[in-house]
């Protein structure tokens, strides 16, 4: 990656329904040159265009982080295989710590998140949570490109 594609990325950050016209004159290149960038940094999985939701206005009121220890240890990664099928599950990894892993789910309601619990706890391996509700979200971000910018010309 180079300073283009890095730009290429902080426009999409900024508006993901930018046109690659638009984006080409802000970076003073050709709409080719966007265009086989985009599609190499999307192929790559380095971007996807998505469309973010705001959890609250489509229905999703109890956001909690999840805590799970499991044992034994060697069954950490089919353990996250199957809660990351999980529909509610937003994030997921492994951590280290207390716990081995820790995920952010989205649910309806509190009624929801007790239903979601309880099917987490039906997983073989898991033999301890540790759950954590939302009670307001303060900020949801991207990653700030400008904490790499050093690299963009490498």
């Amino acid at each position: 990656m180079d300073s283009v594609d890095y730009q290429i990325l902080r426009e999409l950050q900024k508006d993901g329904g930018l046109s690659l016209t638009i984006i080409a004159d802000k970076l003073k290149v050709s709409i080719g040159t966007v265009r086989n960038r985009l599609t190499r940094l999307m192929e790559d999985g380095t971007v996807s265009i998505i469309g973010r939701v705001d959890p609250n206005k489509v229905g999703l009121h109890a956001y909690a982080r999840i805590f799970i220890s499991v044992k034994p240890a060697k069954n950490i990664q089919v353990v996250a295989k199957k809660l990351s099928l999980l529909p509610e599950v937003s994030f997921l990894a492994m951590i280290s710590g207390k716990h081995d892993l820790e995920l952010n789910v989205q649910c309806r309601d509190n009624h929801h998140l007790i239903e979601l619990m309880e099917r987490i706890h039906k997983v073989q391996g898991i033999f301890e949570t540790e759950t954590n509700m939302y009670l307001k979200v303060f900020k949801i971000a991207q990653p700030d490109l400008d904490l790499v910018k050093d690299l963009w010309g490498k």
